[in-house]
């Protein structure tokens, strides 16, 4: 999972994507990429770390250009820890092209020796957006090859690329002297929206990950890109667009709803916040199933993503709502530091109990999602630490049994608590005194319900249902390999900076 974000101005954009990364901040913080264009040439700084590290007055001022790229990235493929492999990626021909991607390819290894052999295309990363991006380049020389490059010409590439990629993937790319090109998945896995707004010295446009990055820094949603479309955005502020897919349907990630979004944004026409109220309405409904409400004197969430659905199931219980955990704001999200070892480790600087919360109830700790358990166990040993009677858990989402290969940090099985295990089993593990998990089929109804027109949800992660419907043993082997070679980070690494040889931040 990334957050990715392109902007056409007539205006510098650099503080306008800085703004917009921000505001995408909580989907990657293992590093940070901007790239701008001005007079054909691109001026790039990207660095492992977070935006606000990664970024410094220097590095802003040698980004000039009206229009430009962002990306905020943790790593589901390719190395965490290799700093070549942040983004934006650049190749030169043709035209120039510099692109982000949320999403991951599950047919990056095949590809990548296609290129090589038949595209005659070096691939110089485990990336699957380098891989990604020579395709891109690839179909764009086929289509305008002694041509000028048309939004027809390019609309065309698009369809070679449906073609050719499996997986999930939102792009937005830059074409130097052309303009910006933004498509997705024929099935609408990753979230990719834009809007507009109208400045003194003309449009403004631009394409971003969430609702949240357009109407942050000031900009109307003119609404989400569609399943398999591509949209082209001309350096005039002109835009172009048309369905390069042959059987597009809305089958948007549930894991965005359940966790990964904020809460204040609208994907596909469904509020996030009001998915997790949903939830916890479903999930509300399970708890009364398994344990007796008089036997629960008080609801406690788990912050932050589980504060909606708790909410609602502690109303719809008719049970006090409490904060019992104070969250360190300046710690990571866990789920997405790279390595188990990190995340054990942090889990306790992140969050305290408040003992006057728990001191002789019994409470029920509601949080959005169980993945590999471990965060859950220390978080009830943190409540029964707290003087707490009984521990009960809910999670929001349905047990995890299967690995994600659409660019989400779980693509092993071993790391999954509910994979081959049961309920039971699982309780025993994280030491609850009872443990309700929410419903798949019934989380995909309360949610689809908010908007009919999604066909379906990519829920693989919970059914082990993958609706791309091709993907092999050798794919999960694949990526699963990448996996286990990453290995943690030494705390005191240092953080090289990553920037195109631009002559202005040379001087600085």
């Amino acid at each position: 999972m990334c957050g990715i974000v392109g902007v056409i101005s007539r205006t510098p954009v650099n503080q306008l994507i800085y703004d917009a990364l921000l505001l995408l901040q909580h989907r990657g913080q293992d590093a940070a990429g901007i790239v701008t264009m001005q007079d054909n040439k691109c001026f790039m700084h990207k660095a492992r770390g977070m935006v606000r590290d990664v970024f410094r007055t220097r590095n802003m001022r040698a980004l000039p250009g009206v229009v430009g790229l962002g990306q905020v990235r943790y790593p589901t493929a390719g190395n965490a820890y290799n700093e070549e492999e942040a983004q934006p990626f650049y190749v030169n021909a043709p035209f120039g092209i510099v692109l982000v991607h949320n999403g991951n390819l599950t047919n990056a290894h095949a590809l990548k020796k296609e290129l090589f052999d038949v595209d005659r295309r070096h691939i110089n990363t485990d990336s699957d957006t380098e891989v990604l991006l020579n395709v891109l380049a690839h179909e764009l020389e086929k289509s305008a090859r002694d041509l000028p490059l048309t939004p027809d010409a390019i609309f065309k590439a698009v369809s070679a690329v449906h073609q050719r990629i499996k997986g999930s993937y939102a792009v937005i790319a830059l074409i130097a002297g052309h303009g910006l090109l933004a498509f997705r998945d024929p099935f609408g896995i990753r979230p990719l929206c834009f809007g507009r707004a109208d400045m003194p010295d003309g449009p403004e446009v631009v394409v971003a990950s969430e609702s949240v990055a357009i109407e942050g820094t000031g900009h109307q949603i003119t609404r989400d890109v569609e399943p398999g479309e591509a949209i082209f955005v001309d350096l005039e502020g002109n835009m172009h667009s048309r369905q390069c897919a042959a059987h597009p349907s809305l089958h948007p990630c549930m894991f965005e709803f359940v966790y990964l979004a904020r809460p204040d944004s609208v994907m596909d026409g469904i509020s996030v916040y009001q998915a997790r109220l949903s939830m916890g309405e479903s999930l509300a409904k399970r708890v009364i199933s398994t344990i007796p409400p008089n036997e629960i004197d008080v609801v406690i969430p788990i912050p932050e993503s589980s504060r909606p659905s708790a909410m609602q199931l502690a109303q719809r219980l008719g049970k006090p709502y409490r904060e019992g955990f104070v969250k360190n704001r300046y710690v990571g999200r866990t789920f997405i530091m790279p390595g188990q070892g990190v995340r054990k480790k942090s889990v306790r600087q992140k969050l305290n109990a408040i003992g006057l919360e728990f001191k002789g109830r019994n409470v029920l700790l509601v949080d959005d999602s169980i993945v590999r358990g471990t965060t859950s166990k220390e978080i009830v040993q943190m409540a029964r630490d707290a003087g707490a009677n009984k521990v009960y858990m809910a999670s929001a989402a349905p047990p995890v049994r299967f690995p994600n290969v659409y660019g989400i940090d779980m693509p092993t099985k071993s790391e999954l608590i509910a994979h081959n295990r049961t309920l039971e089993e699982i309780r025993r593990f994280i030491g609850a005194d009872a443990l309700i998990y929410q419903d798949v089929e019934a989380m995909k109804r309360v949610v689809g319900e908010l908007n009919p027109e999604v066909v379906g949800f990519e829920a693989s992660c919970f059914d082990g249902k993958y609706i791309t419907g091709n993907v092999s043993a050798e794919d999960f082997d694949t990526i699963s390999a990448q996996r286990q070679t990453q290995g943690d980070e030494d705390d005191n690494a240092i953080r090289s900076r990553l920037v195109l040889p631009n002559p202005s931040s040379e001087r600085s």
